[in-house]
């Protein structure tokens, strides 16, 4: 018996050991402290190999009609779903209950998405009588181009051209408008500019709709046309790509139109084209 007892302690003592052995031993599967960092946003240059590689290296009308085939192959909203597209495109990175108003900088609730006062509607920043697409699916649709804004902030905007000058009005949030032209708040003339810029390669005039381009006029009226050439050129040099238009250019192409600005990845194709 004594033999027996002896030989269970021993057993004891042993498995006792391994127990705190294995605990005090490093895991060689535990899983390094880096696996769990978040991986960085994708960057311009992550899509020049893939999604652009058809246009690295090119300038001028090469480089135009490379990205105009690029780009065009996109999936197409209709209008109405334009309105939920845009409240997660244009959210408040302050607030996900609202969106930021382009030309006034207000943010607003999402909710209050209307043609009413106080409402904020669906602003086509190429105006659609410019082409007269209006709001059919195509350039009517383009979320590239549509951005939340204020009713009556929109209708001060109009179809007017954009240009440098003019008066302030109510909730302009620092933009500006005379007779012809109108010139939006420092913070996003370069994202009109670089939205203006996609549509003139977007829409060529191929797939049925108007060939838009930017040209040096104001007061284009219904042609295909919006100026200021110089202007908007002079708009995305001093203000360029910021977190808010890049991350809306994600959003864009990973979870509705599968398509990218070309000019919010690489704002000097501006220069290289025009």
């Amino acid at each position: 018996m004594l033999a027996i007892r002896t030989r269970r302690r021993k057993a004891v003592a042993l498995a006792t050991a391994a127990v705190l052995a294995a605990l005090a031993a490093p895991s060689l599967s535990a899983t390094p402290a880096t696996a769990t960092t978040a991986a960085a946003p994708p960057t311009a240059s992550d899509y020049d190999s893939t999604y652009y590689k058809d246009a690295i290296g090119k300038t001028g009308d090469s480089l135009k009609s490379s990205l105009h085939t690029i780009i065009s192959d996109q999936t197409k909203l209709s209008y109405s779903a334009v309105w939920d597209a845009l409240k997660v495109t244009d959210q408040d990175p302050a607030d996900s209950g609202n969106v930021i108003l382009l030309y006034s900088g207000i943010s607003r609730s999402k909710s209050l998405n209307g043609g009413d006062t106080g409402d904020w509607n669906r602003e086509h920043v190429w105006a659609k009588s410019h082409g007269d697409f209006g709001t059919a699916t195509g350039p009517g649709t383009d979320i590239h181009h549509l951005r939340p804004e204020d009713v009556r902030v929109n209708s001060v905007r109009g179809n007017k051209d954009f240009d440098n000058g003019g008066s302030g009005f109510t909730d302009s949030g620092g933009s500006l408008t005379d007779s012809d032209s109108f010139e939006p708040r420092d913070a996003v003339k370069g994202d009109v500019a670089r939205m203006i810029f996609y549509m003139a390669v977007r829409y060529e005039g191929g797939d049925g709709w108007a060939d838009l381009e930017v040209n040096g006029s104001v007061d284009n009226g219904s042609s295909p046309y919006i100026g200021k050439l110089d202007v908007l050129k002079q708009w995305n040099d001093e203000d360029p790509p910021d977190a808010f238009e890049e991350r809306r250019n994600q959003v864009i192409y990973d979870t509705y139109q599968h398509n990218r600005n070309p000019f919010v990845d690489h704002p000097e194709w501006v220069e290289a084209i025009w």
